[in-house]
Formats: structure tokens, C-alpha cells, sequence
């Protein structure tokens, strides 16, 4: 099943990524993952053990049944619940859900009435929702916060914050070196870009023609494998795909002893990291280490001529040189002087 973005010219110079974590879409996705009946993604277990813990401590469970009513763990959601606005912070994306228009209430929750077997206990709560009732609007915005706290601090924010932030410089180093075709091009193995259409797995075939209103590419936590995009055609488009998860740390029985013994443990692990070409953002992501000692680390490597740094705009970039990548895949003894 494919979602197909069709653009225009006009749509190619108005795509832009999200400059931060939208914090009503990580709680809709979130609560997703807290809630789902399947096994939950390794990346996920130990948050979702905490968020557990935080909803019986702070006496949630109430809040958060109410919230599933809306958000059930798999499927369509409404879209009121992520406004634009959000992406200005949780305030105003609250603020927002509370300014939905009557009509798109009751539009949106008989879509997902059409789609979802409801708990018959949330009915009458969804029958005042619909009618405008200003303390059910309420209910479900108190919801929202609860949730968005708990999610937040069980899935440590900064740990998912950094996550976004990497996908955000390997995207601005695709624009660079590619332009907008580039940039749409790095979204793969997520998307497929074939221009002048973008090609996304999504649960159903769909079709989406941008004509003129751009893309906002938000990159998630909380989503999972594959991209969403807003049901309504009609609002402004996004897709919301996820972000690449990396185990924290590396394994040292992955490296040969040699290399550990001459280069030290975490300086091996960078030598390893930097396979892949990395900022050094990226590098403390991947290792678990601050951005300070990932760069001593790497000061030392180029030195030795192991890697070798090239600023790209405001970034730099490390790569193996080709000294780097012989001793790190054992092409040559270890200990051999370059020439």
C-alpha cells in the first residue's frame, strides 16, 4: 500500500521539515505506543514501562481512558487533535484543539465512529463533545497535557529532542548537496522519490495532490515504521515519518580486540561510528556520549589520519579516510604505519 504525493513546481519551493519535536503529534503517537495490544517496538519497552508507572502515580488512568476514546492504539485518530499551530508549542496547540469548529467535531469523531468499535461507556462523553460542551472540551484538552507530561518524561525528551535534531542535519546536508530532490531523495528507505511523486508505504493506497500548498515533513519519535499524513485533503499537507532509532552504545564484542587494545574502547566505537558520515551531533547520538567528547575523540582520529573532517555550511562532517577504513576492517594489520 502506497500514500502518493503529487507535486507541482510550485509545491517543490515550499517543502520545509519541522524545526522541533510537534508535541501533540509525539502524544497522539505516543499514547499509541503506550497503549497498543501488540508487542511494542524494543526502542520503546523501557518508556512505556515508566509511562506506566507515571499514569498509576499521578492517578491518570481516568484521563488517559478518556483520551484513548479519541486515539485508539492502531488506525485513524481526528485531526483536530494535531492542529498546525503545534508545531509553536504545546500551548498553543492546546489552544487550538479548544477553537476546532464545531462542524469538524462532529464530522471527525463520526469518521471515527465509522472506523472504530467505541467503548459504549464513552458515548454519552463523545455525544456532549459533539454538542459543544465546553467542560467535555476541556476534559480532553486536561487529557492532552497529562499525556504529553507523561510521554515526555518516560521517554526522556532530550533523548528523542537529539534524535530529531540528527534527522533534521542529514536532511539540511541533503538540501544542500541536492536540493529539494536531494532532500526528498534522503527520506528513502521511508519514501520514494520519483518525481514529480513521492511514493510512501501507508496502511491504504491514497493519493495526494499538493497543488501549491507544499509539504511539511515532521520528523517523529513516536511514529513508527510507517509515515502518517492528515485524513482531510483539504488542510494543510503533512507527513509525519519517523525518525531512525539507534541502540544507545555500541557493543564491544562487534570490534576486534586489537583495534580496542590500540585505540582505547570509546575511541574504537568512534572509529566504527564514522563509517557512516556523521556529524558530530550524530556521533555522541550513537555512542551516548556528549558532543565535547565526541569531538576530542575525533580531533585525535584525524590526527592520526583515521578520519577526516570537512566543514559542509555550519556542520562538520567526519568520514574514514581510506587509512581509517583498512584498520577498522582489519585490511591492515593493526599497528602498521601509513606511508
Amino acid at each position: 500500500m502506497l500514500l502518493r504525493l503529487h507535486f507541482t513546481v510550485e509545491d517543490l519551493a515550499k517543502v520545509h521539515v519541522a524545526t522541533k519535536l510537534d508535541p501533540l503529534w509525539e502524544t497522539t503517537l505516543g499514547l499509541q505506543q503506550l497503549t497498543t495490544t501488540s508487542r511494542s517496538p524494543a526502542v520503546y519497552r523501557a518508556g512505556r514501562r515508566r509511562a506506566t508507572e507515571l499514569v498509576r502515580e499521578r492517578q491518570l488512568s481516568g484521563l488517559i481512558r478518556l483520551l484513548t476514546t479519541l486515539v485508539p492504539d492502531s488506525g485513524y485518530y481526528p485531526d483536530f487533535l494535531t492542529p498546525l499551530e503545534a508545531a509553536e508549542g504545546l500551548a498553543a496547540g492546546l489552544d487550538a484543539v479548544r477553537a476546532t469548529p464545531l462542524q469538524s467535531v462532529r464530522r471527525e469523531v463520526r469518521q471515527l465512529a465509522d472506523t472504530t468499535t467505541l467503548p459504549q461507556a464513552s458515548v454519552p462523553w463523545l455525544r456532549d463533545l459533539m454538542r459543544g460542551d465546553r467542560d467535555r472540551m476541556t476534559d480532553l484538552t486536561s487529557a492532552l497535557r497529562a499525556a504529553h507530561d507523561v510521554l515526555t518524561t518516560a521517554s526522556q525528551e532530550a533523548t528523542a529532542e537529539a534524535l530529531v535534531e540528527a534527522d533534521r542535519d542529514r536532511r539540511a546536508t541533503a538540501l544542500r548537496e541536492g536540493g529539494v530532490h536531494g532532500l526528498l531523495r534522503s527520506l528513502a528507505p521511508i519514501g520514494r522519490w520519483q518525481s514529480p511523486v513521492l511514493h510512501v508505504n501507508y496502511p491504504v493506497d491514497r493519493d495526494i495532490h499538493l497543488a501549491g500548498r507544499g509539504l511539511r515533513l515532521v520528523p517523529s519519535y513516536f511514529c513508527w515504521r510507517m509515515s502518517i499524513a492528515l485524513a482531510d485533503p483539504g488542510l494543510e499537507p503533512v507527513l509525519v515519518y519517523p525518525v531512525h532509532h539507534r541502540e544507545p552504545g555500541l557493543s564491544s564484542n562487534s570490534l576486534p580486540s586489537p583495534l580496542i587494545d590500540l585505540l582505547g574502547r570509546t575511541r574504537a566505537h568512534v572509529l566504527a561510528a564514522v563509517r557512516d558520515t556523521a556529524t558530530t551531533g550524530e556521533l555522541a547520538l550513537r555512542l551516548s556520549v556528549s558532543p565535547a567528547s565526541a569531538s576530542e575523540h575525533v580531533h585525535v582520529l584525524t590526527a592520526a589520519n583515521l578520519v577526516r573532517s570537512q566543514r559542509v555550511g555550519n556542520q562538520v562532517l567526519h568520514t574514514l579516510t581510506p587509512l581509517g577504513a583498512a584498520v577498522l576492517n582489519g585490511g591492515l594489520p593493526v599497528g602498521t604505519a601509513s606511508t
